[in-house]
């Protein structure tokens, strides 16, 4: 997406507006994502977001086609809104599984971004040549025809029926769901992992640039990272099903500080190596955990309000730190932007720490009558 718009920008200060369009349609579309799935089913609501999808996808190819920069704009967005519904899969493999299975299954859910990665690396070059004269046209039919797919085998799954209370209710507030220590440390956990891993991520090639690693050690880095991410997922689920959600979270923590902590070491490419994929490890541990964790806090008729509220949160960081990771690695270094992400762990690890040591807090999860809908999912 980036370089599709380098290359249809009228001026290269705006040739990321359909990078960053690509967040903000996932973070728009997540609430009214979850809601639409509390009424009609996981089933209909992916159907309906790989629907959107292959139509961004179909804009994104027009607008290469015809050389039209805003409409590559709506098609980034499109994507980006489709993005929004497929965030809840995740959620979706808890509510298939027993319950002492959720952990192992959100585990497997993350762990697929390794196949997505390898095939990604696949598809990107070959499609280069699947329209002539236009080599960015082919990936997004590439991603359309992936997207469709989706709504080809989804039909066929066996995923639970929407479900509501008796009497239509939707079960406590926000508010009154908040009380639940366990939840909040979930979501801070979620929303603490996406953003400090986005702002060093996104601000290490730029580091490394200056540090005069080639383009070469870059993306072999990020490709340690990108393994690190998702590669322990397979087993991740296990360690919590041991160990409990709260001692691998804070394995996370510990990580992602150690991270930060290396980072500051130097600009050494052995640095690097290390302190971005303890930073992957850290992510894994502590967003798998906190998903975990954020599922066991909510009954199932809150789960639209509660599921959306922390991915939207998470959306929101991810937002604020990958577009600030260029400017501040630019305005203070490597060095502050380490220091920062470090005192930021710190803190957040004793308020975690703080939280856990109080107890599971007030508000329970209420026994309430649940009554399936007779529709399909």
């Amino acid at each position: 997406m980036g370089l599709t718009g380098l290359a249809l920008a009228p001026t290269p200060t705006v040739a990321t507006v359909p990078l960053a369009l690509v967040p903000i349609g996932t973070m728009l579309l997540t609430v009214p994502a979850a809601h639409l799935m509390s009424r009609r089913g996981r089933k209909a609501g992916f159907i309906i977001g790989a629907a959107l999808g292959v139509v961004g996808a179909g804009i994104c190819t027009t607008a290469v086609l015809q050389a039209e920069f805003y409409l590559l704009c709506v098609g980034a967005f499109c994507t980006g809104s489709a993005n929004g519904f497929s965030t809840y899969y995740r959620f979706a493999a808890t509510e298939v599984v027993a319950p002492e299975w959720k952990s192992r299954a959100i585990s497997y859910v993350m762990g697929a971004g390794i196949a997505s990665a390898l095939l990604g690396s696949r598809l990107a070059p070959w499609s280069q040549t699947l329209v002539a004269d236009y080599p960015f046209a082919g990936a997004f039919l590439c991603i359309g025809a992936l997207q469709a797919l989706m709504i080809v085998v989804l039909p066929f799954s066996q995923l639970p029926l929407a479900q509501l209370t008796a009497g239509g209710k939707t079960g406590r507030t926000l508010l009154q769901i908040a009380q639940q220590t366990p939840l909040l440390i979930a979501i801070l956990g979620a929303v603490t992992s996406w953003m400090i891993m986005s702002l060093l991520m996104h601000a290490t090639p730029l580091s490394m640039q200056r540090a005069h690693h080639s383009f070469a050690d870059t993306t072999q880095v990020i490709m340690c990272h990108a393994l690190a991410m998702y590669g322990p997922a397979f087993f991740t689920g296990r360690l919590i099903a041991r160990f409990g959600e709260w001692r691998v979270m804070l394995a996370g923590l510990l990580l992602t500080s150690a991270a930060a902590t290396v980072n500051l070491g130097g600009s050494d490419l052995v640095y690097y190596y290390i302190g971005l994929t303890l930073l992957g490890l850290g992510w894994n541990f502590l967003f798998i955990g906190s998903t975990s964790l954020l599922v066991e806090s909510h009954t199932p008729e809150e789960k639209a309000k509660v599921q959306s509220t922390n991915d939207s949160l998470i959306f929101a960081s991810m937002i604020l730190s990958s577009f600030s990771a260029g400017s501040l690695e630019h305005l203070v270094g490597w060095t502050v932007l380490n220091e920062v992400a470090l005192m930021t762990m710190v803190a957040v690890t004793v308020v975690m720490v703080f939280l856990h040591l109080k107890g599971p807090g007030a508000a329970k999860l209420p026994d309430q009558p649940i009554a399936q809908k007779s529709a399909t999912a």
